[in-house]
């Protein structure tokens, strides 16, 4: 496959050229999939090399590897796992059998119990704050969530995350909470992790040093497998809200992962948001069920980010909303693509053999125009952009969102055509920058899960094309195991023989000048 991948011919033109000889394109190189109207008329790309890289997703076995997916069978293989996040958003009737077992009605009941607790939550008065206490995908997803989708909240209730095992993290929530009216999600699916658990128990003693020990149950509700785990914590595990092994943390949110954004939106928002998920699922088994790869969307924007990375060797990709409430969306895609893709070893244990997942990064716009617009306008590495942008806002100010969406459209048109002098080398725009326009007419809870579900088989089919393994995470435990082992060495007196020399004489300078 990286010898059919390596083949490929790139298209050479200048993107001005192209959408000047072909305005056709404009038309062509664009697809409604559900809400989102997807356009890729700026990508270099014309119909030749769409086809090539359509056949070589084709080739790779695409459509096989997203049947085997949906059959249940274990496409993590270095975890021996099926992954079934579809599963999630699979509407009641449906079946997804893993192991033996439909799932489907095990997941609609961890929905109705997820429901339980957001309509207790959201009609008890007395509650004003909820903090989800998680790490990974057991934050990101949820915050973004519950950040894109503030103008569906509920007006009372007011969401935190904390996930970061630095102090000031937590710190900064409890100083704006009170305790008697505060309710801990603590999501961790082993109850083990080390950070969410070191945020959990600071929490508990927040709790008890103003209620008592008493009140740890009334403020708690814990999202884990690990009912002994939570049991010891204090939390009863009758209402402990389950997931699976065969959910993996960045493609969670759909799960009890998601109950702080269904508190925050109410379960039939949340039905909205799995719905909106749904429909990209449909997109997909749909067209590669029935052979008609060229019409499948999804499968265009991933092998264009395949010949970005792959064969052009573009190391980085931006994501732009043009909208302040996706702010965290490129945080959440940075998870999902990097830790999915970023992989140097195929299943069968060789090496890739070619570029996989480059960094994913952004800001919303405008405020990305102001920061990082002059690199991807005028510096010397060409980087490919996504910009996400809607009709309506839900803020009423149009004449605000009117100034935004013409930067959008502004910014791809600069990226694309450039503004060529060759008397004023200074102001000299190249133009030829790629971009993809992804737009709604508005940020729903439906559009929300659309977004992420696009981008979630996006993954999906690079992995496939790359040969590796986009479910596991193996690059994350190394440095976990060795904090481990670090962390009694810290407020330790012994030897540090264990450690080679540069980490030796860094403990010793902590150990010096440590306080507390």
């Amino acid at each position: 496959m990286v010898r059919r991948l390596l083949a490929v011919e790139p298209c050479r033109r200048h993107l001005r050229d192209l959408l000047t000889d072909d305005p056709g394109r404009a038309v062509r190189y664009t697809a409604t999939v559900g809400d989102l109207r997807l356009d890729w008329s700026r990508q270099p790309v014309d119909d030749r090399l769409l086809d090539d890289l359509r056949a070589v997703a084709g080739a790779a076995g695409v459509g096989g590897r997203l049947a085997a997916m949906v059959a249940g069978e274990h496409v993590n293989p270095t975890e021996d796992r099926a992954v079934g996040h579809m599963a999630l958003r699979a509407p009641v009737g449906a079946s997804f059998v893993i192991d033996g077992v439909d799932v489907v009605p095990a997941v609609h009941a961890v929905l109705r119990d997820m429901a339980a607790v957001a309509e207790r939550i959201r009609a008890d008065d007395s509650i004003t704050d909820v903090v989800n206490i998680g790490i990974g995908g057991s934050d990101l997803g949820p915050a973004m969530a519950v950040a894109a989708l503030a103008d569906h909240a509920h007006p009372r209730l007011r969401t935190h995350f904390v996930s970061n095992v630095d102090g000031e993290d937590i710190a900064r929530v409890l100083a704006a909470c009170d305790p008697s009216s505060t309710v801990f999600i603590v999501v961790s699916k082993t109850f083990g992790t080390v950070e969410t658990l070191m945020n959990a128990r600071t929490a508990r003693r927040w709790i008890v040093d103003a209620l008592g020990e008493d009140a740890v149950a009334g403020h708690f509700v814990a999202v884990s497998t690990d009912a002994e785990r939570v049991r010891a914590f204090g939390i009863d595990p009758s209402g402990m809200l389950g997931f699976w092994d065969w959910v993996g943390g960045r493609f969670s949110v759909w799960s009890a992962v998601g109950l702080s954004v269904m508190i925050a939106i109410g379960p039939e928002a949340f039905a909205d948001f799995l719905a909106g998920g749904r429909l990209i699922d449909e997109h997909m088994t749909s067209t590669l069920a029935e052979g008609r790869l060229a019409e499948n969307a999804v499968v265009t924007l991933a092998m264009i980010g395949v010949l970005h990375r792959s064969i052009l060797g573009r190391a980085s990709r931006a994501v732009v909303p043009y909208s302040a409430a996706l702010a965290r969306f490129p945080a959440h895609l940075q998870q999902l693509e990097m830790e999915s893709n970023g992989k140097s070893v195929t299943l069968e244990g060789t090496a890739v053999g070619v570029p996989t997942s480059g960094v994913v990064w952004g800001e919303p716009g405008t405020n990305g125009q102001h920061a990082f617009f002059q690199l991807l306008h005028q510096g010397t590495d060409v980087i490919p952009v996504d910009l996400i942008g809607f009709a309506t806002a839900g803020h009423g100010l149009t004449e605000h969102h009117d100034l935004l969406v013409s930067n959008l459209l502004a910014q791809a048109q600069a990226l694309a055509i450039g503004r060529p002098s060759t008397t004023e080398p200074h102001r000299h725009f190249a133009g030829d920058r790629p971009s993809t326009l992804i737009l709604a007419e508005r940020l729903t809870p439906s559009v929300l899960g659309q977004l992420v579900a696009l981008h979630e088989h996006i993954v999906f089919v690079q992995g496939v094309v790359w040969g590796i393994d986009s479910f596991d995470q193996w690059g994350v435990e190394l440095g976990k195991e060795l904090s481990g082992r670090i962390t009694p060495d810290l407020v330790g007196s012994g030897p540090l023989d264990s450690h080679d020399a540069a980490t030796r004489a860094a403990i010793e300078w902590y150990r010096a000048h440590r306080r507390g």
